[in-house]
């Protein structure tokens, strides 16, 4: 099943709706509190019911909350004035308070979100960005300015925010803060996480942008409630992120799920990570335009922007051109062929395919995907869900919010805080 679904932050609450057991090692005060936060608004009782706890336990809990100033009291308004007893009362988290903002930067486009603790778009931002990667001190440079234009934007400092989350394309070693390969770096192994700390003054936490694109999805959109889904990003590479149990897996080593750059062919395409035969070599926008260049005649001195020969191949493939059609339906059967890897791995409750490429349509055509079917391990069982979501170009900036309204719940309320505590 093909669905679409615009994926503009338009539900109640934020952050993943867990099970209460689906990881019972989570404090019960952490569990409280993001449970408050992914409704949006709840009364105590159904929060009660909801984590199988005792309404003593939730109001106790719920009050040191309160006093802490994380979560306040809200007030329904009555359906009539003549209703009678009290007002019925729920609790949010407190709004306006403990700022984070998160930054993706790229090759193309820099865009920046803030957001509070409840999860609210404070304010926001886009950069265009010249193509080509940049020296270090550039980049470091790119994401204070950016964070600048938030600042000025919502009036806040940039003393007031408790944490950035930090994402770039690329291999990106979350745990250690360092960017291994990116097309925005002119370097290798590049200590970007430490960079932007000190450069700002802010705790930063980095990730690769498919990551993010997921984190996205987990936080604030079909992901909220589903406890394993992949997304699959097609844009000037290939990404992909997966949720096991409500969380965000990267490995062993923090960079698992380069899904680009699996192998599709011995000696294949050349891919920009330097190797041959990778998945994103055949589906890229620069694997887009390198057949395009030979479909549409265009000579390799002539210069033309990568969205200009991308819309120019689309256009002629909607008017019945042969090859350019040919060269979407290729593409289209490389993205079947991963796809249908990824089922056959990890299962997943959903697909959802995400990123700017995914306006041509003639990637995921219905007799395209249907060779996902064909391709994955014939057990009697039907394919999981695709959805295309269109985010915009806020959709990664979010994902970044994301990590580090997570990373602040963690140190706040988590684990690490009960052990030093004890």
């Amino acid at each position: 099943m093909i669905s679409q679904r615009s994926t503009e932050n338009t539900a109640i609450g934020c952050g993943p709706l867990i099970l209460p057991l689906a990881n019972p090692s989570r404090p019960l005060r952490q569990q409280i509190f993001e449970r408050v936060r992914a409704s949006g608004e709840i009364a105590r009782v159904q929060l009660a019911k909801d984590l199988g706890v005792s309404p003593a336990s939730v109001t106790t809990i719920t009050s040191e909350l309160i006093e802490g100033g994380l979560l306040e009291e809200s007030t329904a308004p009555r359906d009539t004035e003549s209703a009678r007893g009290r007002p019925a009362v729920s609790l949010r988290v407190r709004r306006g308070t403990h700022h984070v903002v998160g930054i993706k930067l790229s090759d193309r486009e820099h865009t920046g979100v803030i957001v509070d603790f409840a999860g609210n778009v404070v304010a926001s931002a886009a950069i265009e960005q010249a193509p080509g990667a940049l020296d270090p001190q550039a980049v470091v440079e790119a994401a204070a300015d950016l964070v600048a234009t938030l600042c000025s934007r919502s009036g806040l400092a940039v003393t007031d925010f408790r944490a950035l989350g930090l994402g770039v394309p690329g291999f990106v070693d979350g745990t250690s803060g360092i960017v291994h390969w990116s097309p925005i770096l002119d370097t290798r192994h590049f200590p970007l996480r430490s960079a932007v700390q000190d450069r700002l003054g802010i705790p930063t936490h980095i990730d690769n942008d498919a990551n993010l694109v997921t984190l996205a999805e987990l936080w604030f959109g079909a992901g909220r409630a589903l406890s394993d889904f992949a997304v699959v990003t097609i844009e000037h590479g290939v990404g992909m992120g997966y949720v096991i149990n409500h969380q965000l897996y990267r490995g062993a080593r923090g960079m698992g799920m380069e899904l680009g750059h699996t192998k599709v062919q011995l000696d294949g395409a050349l891919c920009r990570c330097g190797q041959r035969g990778c998945l994103e070599a055949y589906l890229a926008d620069y694997a887009l335009v390198r057949e395009a260049r030979t479909a549409l005649n265009i000579s390799t001195l002539e210069t033309r922007s990568v969205g200009v020969m991308l819309e120019s191949l689309f256009d002629h493939a909607k008017a019945g051109n042969g090859a350019a059609r040919a060269i979407f339906r290729r593409a289209g059967r490389y993205l079947a062929l991963g796809l249908s890897n990824v089922v056959n791995l990890f299962d997943p409750q959903l697909l959802i395919l995400s990123g700017e490429r995914m306006r041509y349509d003639y990637l995921y055509a219905r007799d395209t995907l249907s060779e996902m079917s064909e391709m994955m391990l014939d057990t009697g069982r039907t394919p999981p869900p695709v959805e295309i979501h269109a985010w915009g170009d806020l959709l990664w900036a979010h994902g970044a919010a994301a990590l580090a309204l997570h990373e602040v719940t963690e140190q706040m309320l988590g684990q690490a805080r009960e052990m030093a505590a004890q």
